[in-house]
């Protein structure tokens, strides 16, 4: 291929790309950003099949759409990841080594303990990546 046209063909690439990025989100998929909160990658040890140890990593964030409910999350940050912390680490503990992680029996767990920790329901918990390393 032509070095011309592979760098005219990057350039235009890259332009559509931060020209999707600067765009707003709609309001069609994803959180809108007022009521995300982001508790960045959870980690917990794992025994991986060769038998060495492995680490199991999970994005998670959660949505409060709940004005109220949100301002309750965002002072109760740190005991929120405190029990996703325990709920990850002792999830990770349970898994058999070569075993893939049940995403929604991990899902349904940091749900509870979000509930648990602001007390009430109304916030979703929202993972991004679940991966064992």
């Amino acid at each position: 291929m032509d070095r011309r046209a592979l760098i005219g063909l990057a350039l235009v690439a890259a332009s559509a790309g931060s020209a999707a990025a600067a765009a707003p989100a709609s309001d069609d998929g994803g959180a809108p950003a007022a009521s995300y909160i982001n508790l960045n990658s959870i980690n917990g040890s794992v025994t991986r099949a060769s038998g060495r140890r492995g680490i199991l990593t999970v994005d998670v964030g959660v949505d409060v759409p709940d004005v109220d409910l949100r301002a309750v999350a965002a002072s109760a940050g740190p005991r929120l990841r405190a029990q996703m912390v325990q709920v990850v680490q002792s999830f990770a503990a349970s898994l058999r080594p070569g075993e893939p992680p049940d995403v929604h029996r991990l899902s349904r767990d940091l749900q509870f303990a979000v509930n648990q920790a602001l007390g009430r329901r109304g916030a979703r918990v929202l993972l991004g990546t679940v991966m064992v390393v």
